[in-house]
């Protein structure tokens, strides 16, 4: 499995395309902006898109994704839970950015549900605190994880946007994260990649006292 990350948009959110260098099956993870350059990138390398991802729905993960839907004819997912914030654009921050957005879901999946799309297949983790309903994928095989918005390199998501909370963010990262094999490999929302094991050691943001900010 390869990954390519675009860092788009505003706030420099990170897209990421997943792909099966045999089958050319692809998965694009929050596309935050930039869909023309996606788009781009995808047929530059003969992929096959089959699904959009979204780890949570604020504005900067979600703004391509109506227009690559249509491009490219796949589904659209997110986490149940995310639904509401999705569609609305004051709960998804958006408005006041001053990019109003709303999208639905083709789908929704669960905590714990396999999804499965050819050749590429993960885990979903329910990793609410950042918002709601965010979530992680974990494809375990590979041993990566794309963690959204609920860990980033030596730091975490916030969470005084709607839906926030930061006991249940810092609970999300130690209960269902960091008990992840040490060696995976963490591509986060903003930032650079990391692992739960340099996280486990090095994070400011998740120790025993709980949440400093």
């Amino acid at each position: 499995m390869t990954v390519e990350k675009l860092a788009v948009g505003a706030v420099v959110t990170n897209c990421y395309i997943v792909f099966d260098g045999e089958t050319k099956d692809a998965l694009v993870i929050d596309p935050g902006a930039a869909a023309g350059r996606i788009a781009e990138k995808i047929r530059g390398m003969d992929l096959k898109p089959r699904a959009i991802l979204l780890t949570h729905g604020h504005f900067d993960h979600i703004l391509a994704a109506d227009e690559l839907r249509r491009e490219f004819s796949v589904k659209l997912l997110c986490s149940e839970a995310e639904r509401e914030l999705c569609a609305d654009p004051v709960l998804n921050v958006g408005q006041a950015f001053g990019c109003a957005c709303s999208v639905l879901p083709d789908e929704t999946f669960s905590d714990g549900e396999k999804l499965e799309f050819g050749a590429l297949s993960c885990t979903v983790i329910a990793t609410p605190g950042h918002t709601k309903g965010g979530v992680c994928f974990y494809f375990g095989q590979e041993g990566i994880l794309f963690s959204g918005d609920t860990l980033f390199f030596e730091s975490v998501g916030r969470t005084d946007f709607p839906g926030g909370s930061a006991k249940v963010l810092i609970d999300s990262v130690k209960e269902r994260l960091f008990v992840l094999p040490d060696a995976t490999k963490v591509y986060p929302g903003h930032g650079p990649a990391t692992s739960i094991a340099y996280e486990k050691e090095n994070n400011p943001y998740v120790n025993e006292e709980g949440y400093l900010y």
